[in-house]
């Protein structure tokens, strides 16, 4: 099969026309979003180009203490996209346990799938453990970011039935278990969802860019289909982490509920 066709400077520059079609949509409609699309295009672009030099330096220098580092690095920003995402404040300890569920899930999935599902050699190499590992962190981002939203909205909206429950005997584990529950399946769901339409409604990022640049599309499904699975599972694992630890510090030690705090 042939390679991958090479964009010029030019050809790539044509792409930002969809760009501009959506600032005159926005100005036609009246949306002041120009300034937030400007922004988000020159952001990306400039991101971009900058991660692909340092990958295309990681991938002709391999080294162990390299991928720690850029693992340590997506995990930080990860982290701290969380606590910039989610609406209003959270206490210590909340952030606290999300960092633990986001590294402890994330590294954990990450070792599994590279170490046994793809059995790269040697362990840091970084044309595998980076990309892959990006998406394992960027969808348990988003995994965790979601749940905190439902566990601290849950909170906060059904306080009285919380405090109900506690009044009556019953254990903070019982009187917040719909809420946890509640914020376990909103997080998740995004990722069933998009493993539901994958390969009808569309191509998956991944298994598109294996098949543009020559792979044959059956490793590019392989491939695809492992990585869906080592996300699916990377999410659940954080996500339930962050849930069984997160609601209890909503609670004091006297088994109060704290919210306000």
């Amino acid at each position: 099969m042939s390679g991958i066709i090479d964009l010029g400077i030019w050809q790539l520059l044509s792409a930002y026309i969809f760009v501009v079609f959506l600032l005159i949509i926005v100005r036609i409609k009246g949306i002041s979003r120009e300034k937030e699309i400007l922004i988000s295009s020159v952001r990306m672009t400039l991101q971009l180009i900058l991660v692909g030099y340092i990958l295309a330096y990681l991938f002709e220098n391999d080294h162990p203490g390299y991928t720690l580092l850029v693992i340590g690095v997506m995990e930080t920003f990860a982290i701290f996209n969380i606590y910039t995402r989610v609406k209003g404040k959270l206490s210590v300890k909340l952030k606290k346990v999300i960092a633990l569920s986001m590294a402890a899930g994330t590294l954990i999935s990450i070792a599994y799938f590279l170490f046994v599902v793809i059995q790269i050699t040697p362990w840091y190499k970084t044309q595998y453990f980076v990309p892959l590992a990006g998406m394992i962190i960027g969808n348990s981002m988003t995994g965790i970011a979601l749940g905190v939203d439902r566990l601290v909205d849950g909170m906060k909206t059904k306080r009285d039935m919380v405090e109900t429950a506690l009044m009556l005997g019953a254990t903070p584990k019982m009187a917040s278990k719909t809420i946890v529950d509640h914020a376990f399946d909103s997080a998740i769901m995004p990722t069933i969802n998009s493993m539901v339409g994958m390969g009808i409604v569309f191509l998956p990022g991944m298994m598109t860019g294996q098949i543009l640049s020559g792979t044959s599309p059956l490793t590019a499904i392989e491939y695809q289909i492992a990585i869906m699975l080592g996300i699916l599972g990377s999410v659940s694992l954080t996500v339930f982490l962050f849930v069984q630890l997160g609601y209890q510090s909503f609670f004091n030690q006297k088994k109060q509920l704290i919210v306000n705090e």
